[in-house]
């Protein structure tokens, strides 16, 4: 276990009425001076819903309210309705929260969600850890019984919790849970007890993602960063005490995004072909479709520096997305800095949905390109700001919100119409 992690156990072994080193109990809602200096924020002020807003909205309508310093869900919500959001992202933090259900009650509280009007809900983005009244709903829905990947403290459809670590309340009580998100390493606690621990993108994370409730859901899981979000799931249920301390994000250093070996770290997307060649070149290769093709990385990446080598053997209209995600079967949603044929803007800004070109090249600067040579391309994408540069030469720097609010894959992309194939080599990326 990290020491950093036994650190917050030690914080956290206290019922949510917590006492104060004063020996005053500490009303809801409120921090101590003490969580204050260590970084504590409150999420929920106690008087209203300042803070919060629809998911996907820039205004609150969802049936929530707030009745003697809780913020409660009516229970109107379904699961296509009724989800509330912070209106801050988040990356590594804890967070900790007092909860109560109905009976047969179900809620959960997710994080890294994911907004975009493409995500109709939030948990295809963003984990969960369930709150349900295991024994009552199964009392209210019988004789339909929870799955174990359904019943409290889960990350949901991920990770089940220790049986042996679950204390939980009686039904009506209140009960305080805890999520730890460090870099990877996640933790959920219920009442005091950490009920269980994983590390994230790892091997078996994928193979849970990939095999079960998540294999259709292509971006599940996959975001380091996103608004916190609390469900209405048709029954009502009461929160306070939300509260979160953000961790340090970890230094990154350069690392190759393309081993040289295999396509480890990347997802094809398509019936195109993508292979690697026995002197380690990375190649996409219109195939008989003769369609659009992308091979996306398996993780997110949002500010970062991106340095890689490109030849075009045959018409090379292809090029890198950032920031963006997947539309299954094949399409992606986000923004490509162009590569292809001389004349075509190599270098230069493209948004796959909506707006199109946001920047072209100059025609002085189309000679830059070496058609059936290597390129070297720069990408770096900070905030809303990004820069391209082909062979040392600046092509593209500009500002822009909406990228300011996105995260994403990294996806090379083979288009449409065929006779299509370009070679790559030395994807370096270091995260910012």
């Amino acid at each position: 276990m990290k020491q950093s992690i036994l650190h917050y156990a030690y914080a956290f072994a206290m019922p949510a009425m917590l006492l104060a080193s004063c020996g005053k109990s500490v009303e809801p809602n409120q921090l101590t001076q003490a969580e204050i200096a260590d970084g504590w924020q409150l999420l929920f002020n106690g008087n209203d819903l300042t803070g919060w807003r629809d998911f996907n909205g820039d205004s609150l309508t969802q049936p929530w309210h707030v009745v003697d310093g809780c913020i409660q869900a009516n229970g109107d919500g379904s699961d296509l309705s009724g989800y509330i959001v912070t209106d801050r992202t988040f990356d590594n933090f804890i967070l900790d929260w007092d909860w109560k259900l109905s009976h047969g009650g179900n809620s959960g509280m997710l994080y890294h969600v994911v907004e975009d009007p493409y995500f109709a809900v939030p948990y295809v983005t963003g984990p969960e850890y369930q709150l349900i009244d295991n024994e009552g709903w199964e009392e209210v829905n019988a004789p339909t019984k929870l799955e174990e990947w359904q019943k409290l403290g889960v990350d949901y459809a991920m990770h089940l919790p220790n049986p042996d670590s679950m204390f939980v309340n009686p039904q009506g009580e209140w009960n305080n849970s805890r999520i730890v998100f460090d870099n990877g390493h996640v933790e959920h606690w219920l009442n005091g007890h950490k009920i269980l621990e994983f590390e994230a993108w790892t091997d078996d994370w994928y193979a849970r993602k990939n095999s079960g409730k998540w294999e259709n859901a292509p971006e599940y899981g996959l975001a380091k960063s996103g608004v916190i979000c609390l469900q209405d799931h048709g029954s009502p249920a009461s929160f306070r005490n939300i509260k979160i301390k953000e961790l340090p994000k970890k230094e990154s250093e350069a690392t190759p995004l393309f081993n040289g070996t295999d396509l480890t770290g990347w997802q094809p997307y398509g019936t195109e072909l993508w292979y690697v060649t026995p002197d380690s070149l990375l190649v996409c290769e219109s195939g008989p479709d003769k369609a659009y093709g992308y091979l996306a990385t398996t993780d997110y990446y949002k500010d970062f520096d991106l340095s890689l080598k490109f030849k075009q053997l045959a018409n090379g209209n292809s090029g890198v997305f950032f920031r963006s995600f997947v539309e299954p079967p094949v399409k992606v949603h986000g923004w490509q800095v162009e590569v292809a044929p001389k004349g075509n803007d190599t270098g230069g800004v493209y948004e796959s949905y909506g707006r199109g070109w946001l920047v072209q090249i100059p025609d002085e600067k189309e000679d830059i390109l070496k058609e059936g040579e290597w390129n070297d391309m720069r990408i770096l994408v900070q905030g809303d700001h990004v820069q391209t540069w082909l062979n040392g030469e600046p092509m593209a720097d500009f500002t822009d919100e909406n990228i300011g609010r996105a995260q994403g894959r990294i996806a090379l992309q083979i288009h449409d119409g065929g006779g299509i194939k370009v070679q790559w080599k030395d994807l370096v990326i270091k995260s910012l």
